[in-house]
């Protein structure tokens, strides 16, 4: 009997995983896509329900992804070496889990092998976003949701 392998997000370092392994690490949940508010007195990060203009609303996948910094600049790339701060995504990215050392969920498509158990379990905004080109900036306030950490 042979033994059984451990899944590679828990026997590699994060600095150790190829470009498709930390690719494959994304639930798909889409919230690192949502625009975000900073309390300006205690630093606290705010999600909102709206989204970025590249963002798929009903897939949460980016609808241009290999090209999404010529669009929107601002765009964050998550690397290993951010692994640290991965403090203001969701405590149920799988970029922040690995990061913490801590298992990917049930509903995880690397765990459960379904892309989309992440909708189905309610984890990301699919069919509740609002795009960005919809909402001005200055009532994003009035579209929190919750508050990262």
């Amino acid at each position: 009997m042979a033994a059984k392998v451990e899944p590679f997000w828990k026997r590699k370092s994060l600095a150790q995983l190829d470009a498709h392994e930390w690719e494959s690490l994304c639930d798909g949940c889409g919230l690192c896509c949502l625009q975000k508010l900073e309390d300006d007195e205690d630093g606290s990060v705010y999600y909102t329900r709206v989204a970025c203009r590249l963002l798929d609303l009903k897939s949460c996948r980016c609808s241009d992804y290999a090209n999404r910094r010529a669009t929107v600049p601002d765009c964050i790339q998550l690397t290993a070496a951010d692994a640290p701060s991965f403090t203001w995504l969701p405590p149920t990215c799988g970029y922040r889990l690995v990061a913490e050392g801590k298992d990917l969920p049930p509903w995880h498509h690397l765990v459960c092998g379904d892309p989309d158990a992440v909708h189905a379990a309610r984890i990301s905004q699919a069919g509740r976003m609002l795009s960005e080109t919809e909402v001005s900036e200055d009532d994003w306030e009035a579209h929190l949701i919750f508050r990262a950490g």
